[in-house]
This record gives C-alpha cells, structure tokens and sequence, in this order.
C-alpha cells in the first residue's frame, strides 16, 4: 500500500527530500556533538578523544551561584512575555477584524506590521534614545508631567518590562497575521444568524470568533510553551549592562559568556542541554493537557 503511494505521488516526495535532507544535515547530525556536554571536551583531542566525566557538568551548573538567579530570571522573562505577549495579538486581530472601513484596516495592519521589519540592533537603538534619562522622549514627558527621570535601561526592576512591551509592539502586529487568517474561514452565516437573534457585536465575538480561532490559540500556546526558557540571546544581551545583570542574565547570555567567550565549551553544552530538555518536557506536558482539554494537539 505504501509503495503504491509512493509511486503514485512520486513527484511530491521529491519535493520533500530537500526539506528532509535539510533537517537531516542542519537538525540531526549535530546532535553528535552534544556528547560534550558528558565529557571534559579537548580541541585537540576531538570529542571521541575527550574523556568521559559523566554528569559533572551539570552538578557544577546546579551548584553554582548563578543558577537559581538564572532560572528566576529566564522563567520571569519567560512567563511574563507569554502572558503579555500572547493575547495581544489575538485582542488586536479581533479589533481589525471588527473594523469595516478597510482603507483604514490596512492602514493599521501596516503600521502593526511595520516595527517586525526591524532588526533587534535597531530596536534596541530606539530603546536607548526614547529612554535616555536626559534627552529621552518619555523621560521629557514624566518630567514634563512633575516626575523624576526614570533610568530604564539601567535599573534591573524595568528590565523585564521594557524588554517585553517592547517586543509585543515589534511583534505584535505581525503575529496577528495567523489568526486574521482563521478568521477569515469562519461561517459569515453565523454572524448573520446571530445579528438575527439580537446578538451584540461583543457577544458575536465572544461566541463565535473566539471559539473559531480556539483551534489556532491552542496549538500557539502549546508552541509558545514549548519555547518558555528560550528567551533570545540577541536582545538581551544588546540590553545588557553591568547595572542591570541581576535582572537580565538569562541562561542563554550565561551560555554565551561560558562557551564563547571563557571557552568552557563542555559546562555551556551542558546548561544548552538542560534548557532544551525542560522546553522538550513542557511541550509534551502542555501538548498533552490540551489534547484532554479540547482535542485539539500537535500529536
């Protein structure tokens, strides 16, 4: 039977071969080095040469000073950003869904869409001239309005913040686009039967393009789980200063300076391992629960 597919629909499994053999070269085979995470790993000699020395690696990283600091502050960023950042995107579909003028709907998806284009490099430029406690815009309008200068980019208690607003406004507007798209393949026949009934526009949304859309918010969710302590290195670490570390050294910027910069390549393989392996068991925990929940699951 699955010979007979195969050749029947032999022009779409060639299709797919770069794909598979992209994943193959670029996701699989380089799991062969995660083997150093177990050893004490020696350039010279090479990772079958380097010995063994079992869990080491990840008691030193348990151990450590750092750790509980570590996960405290990537599980804050982490939660924080999900439960800011998730639902905006959802609540700012709804909105242009809901708009009639479609002049003025792409007017405001193109203005939404547009902070995604830039680079973190920039964004992270933006943040440092709107912040600057002496000519920073908002700090002229809290001085303007009878307050002190706020030091944003320096004081640890803003960090997760300004880190977090600033990522749903790149992002918000473009992660919208996903549910824009299931909105669109909901029945406009219940909206009129529901504008028959007396329904308000608020109680259409409510039952009706929420439960739509459940589909999609659910195996987002379960994505956005599955990446909870996979805050991005690029942006932290361009926010980043000896001010604010206690609030913005993340695993992935405790990697970097480990591996890359003190070459502890071994230890940095290890704590890379242990955040994959958390992020893996998330996702299999949450996928689950949603399976029971709603039927609705990755697998």
């Amino acid at each position: 039977m699955l010979k007979r597919q195969i050749r029947r629909n032999w022009d779409l499994y060639v299709l797919l071969l770069p794909v598979v053999a992209f994943f193959i070269v670029f996701e699989y085979v380089p799991m062969y080095g995660v083997q150093i995470a177990f050893k004490n790993f020696i350039a010279t000699k090479g990772i079958w040469g380097s010995p063994w020395v079992g869990l080491h690696h990840f008691e030193r990283f348990f151990e450590s000073y750092y750790f509980w600091r570590l996960i405290k502050n990537t599980l804050g960023i982490g939660l924080y950003q999900l439960l800011v950042g998730f639902p905006a995107p959802i609540l700012l579909a709804l909105l242009i869904n809901e708009v009639r003028s479609r002049k003025f709907s792409r007017f405001v998806q193109t203005v939404t869409y547009a902070p995604h284009f830039l680079s973190t490099v920039v964004l992270v430029g933006l943040l440092l001239i709107f912040l600057s406690p002496e000519s920073g815009l908002v700090n002229l309008v809290i001085t303007w309005l009878g307050g002190e200068p706020i030091r944003f980019m320096t004081e640890p208690s803003w960090f997760k913040s300004v880190y977090v607003l600033s990522g749903v406004w790149q992002q918000m507007g473009w992660s919208s686009i996903i549910y824009l798209a299931a909105l669109t393949a909901i029945d406009p026949q219940l909206h009129e039967a529901a504008r028959v009934d007396g329904a308000s526009r608020w109680q259409r949304i409510w039952h009706i393009n929420l439960p739509g859309i459940m589909p999609t918010i659910t195996i987002l969710l379960i994505l956005n789980m599955g990446s909870l302590l996979s805050v991005g290195f690029e942006k932290v670490y361009l926010m980043q200063n000896s001010l604010n570390m206690t609030a913005s050294d993340v695993i992935s910027t405790h990697v970097y300076r480990k591996g890359i910069v003190d070459g502890q390549y071994s230890y940095s393989a290890a704590v890379g391992l242990f955040n994959n392996v958390i992020n893996f068991i998330l996702l299999i925990v949450v996928n689950r629960v949603a399976r029971k929940m709603n039927d609705t699951s990755l697998w």
